[in-house]
């Protein structure tokens, strides 16, 4: 245990019981514990394998490359259809979690092998995501606009696409266009 991280498990207001429980099995798996993002994060070998959070309806395990795991249980959920590589286990009461321990344990020592074979998540290219016409318009008018957002790494390029793509109105992806304009001429990302 990493007193570090020991922050965490004291403040959390809801799911302490099972943090706790989710906290002993993770460790009983040989994995270092680390603080990152605020959540505490296991790894093995300085390479992150999984990690605890919480949220109002269920708190989970996230498995960082949970989409190259077996799911012989049929567990493991996508949180949204935009993440590509993790996974999650949800839990609701720690019943769930004691039922599940044995096999939450399998999981996380695939979990750990398949980060040791190297093994590389797949991702779906920028060019494969959807291009709002409002952007595409914008790109065309402006060079120089074209230019900074082709200079952005594709990580940037793809938070952008997301978030102007994922507004239902034209006038709502127009506003969010013009809003961030600035940050990609100046190449930064969206939450830069």
């Amino acid at each position: 245990m990493n007193p570090k991280v020991d922050f965490f498990f004291k403040k959390a207001k809801t799911w302490q019981k099972e943090y706790e429980k989710l906290r002993s099995i993770v460790l009983d798996c040989g994995l270092t514990e680390e603080l990152k993002w605020g959540q505490p994060c296991y790894t093995s070998k300085e390479n992150n394998i999984v990690l605890i959070h919480g949220f109002k309806e269920y708190c989970a395990l996230l498995f960082f490359k949970g989409a190259l795991l077996k799911d012989p249980k049929g567990i493991l959920v996508q949180q949204t259809k935009n993440v590509q590589s993790a996974r999650q286990i949800r839990f609701t009461d720690l019943k769930e979690i004691d039922k599940l321990k044995t096999s939450l344990k399998s999981y996380i020592k695939n979990a750990i092998e398949v980060e040791k074979s190297g093994l590389k998540v797949n991702f779906k290219k920028t060019k494969e995501f959807d291009m709002p016409e409002e952007f595409l318009n914008k790109l065309e008018e402006s060079p120089e606009l074209k230019t900074a957002f082709d200079s952005l790494t594709p990580g940037r390029q793809r938070g952008y696409l997301l978030h102007f793509s994922s507004a239902k109105q034209s006038k709502t992806r127009e506003a969010r266009i013009e809003k961030y304009i600035p940050h990609i001429l100046k190449g930064k990302g969206l939450d830069d």
